[in-house]
């Protein structure tokens, strides 16, 4: 984990979708990631950084196909020229997305990630921006994902906590990884 990052020009919301946060089914500790995300989205809106809303477009028949309940943004979105949705299809938020070239166009060159799934979409998004040359801050307590269920023969259950901890350090030592979310401060995009 590193001391306090230089603000961020970006914040990436991944996959805050009703299928995910809200119910039964939701990921553990749920509330908390909703409260620490909605900070997040709140004082990036404040500082005037691009905040961009990734919402997946699962399979048929899976919790998060478009058109559902699940697919939905749990979080209210306040469209304009300094937020914004993209629908993705793939884990990698940049892959076949208008993502780089929203963030080229709003001369964004730092950003901080949140959302769901820490292995998955989080991990491939933030991973994919560190190879385009992006300084990425990842706040611990803002991503997470669920359980990992026990392996016969392999392993037992892994906590989300340990599976969300095991995606940042795969990311390596390229990623600004900081303990609280409330750490991360935006600047704008808006050039003076």
């Amino acid at each position: 984990m590193t001391a306090l990052p230089a603000p961020v020009r970006a914040l990436l919301v991944i996959d805050v979708q009703s299928a995910f946060v809200a119910g039964d089914a939701a990921v553990p500790d749920a509330p908390q990631l909703l409260d620490r995300v909605t900070d997040l989205i709140g004082r990036a809106r404040g500082a005037g950084a691009l905040v961009v809303h990734l919402q997946n477009d699962g399979p048929a028949g899976e919790p998060d196909e478009p058109g559902t309940p699940g697919w939905e943004l749990h979080l209210p979105v306040c469209p304009g020229p300094a937020e914004t949705v993209i629908r993705k299809s793939e884990d990698d938020g940049f892959e076949e997305t208008s993502l780089e070239a929203e963030l080229t166009t709003a001369g964004v060159r730092s950003l901080a990630v949140c959302g769901v799934m820490s292995e998955m979409c989080v991990l491939a998004t933030a991973r994919r921006a560190l190879e385009l040359g992006y300084r990425v801050v990842l706040p611990h307590d803002a991503h997470t994902t669920y359980d990992i269920p026990a392996a016969p023969d392999i392993s037992d259950v892994v906590p989300a906590a340990m599976a969300a901890r095991i995606a940042e350090w795969a990311l390596g030592d390229e990623v600004d990884i900081v303990a609280r979310a409330a750490h991360v401060t935006f600047s704008t995009t808006r050039t003076a």
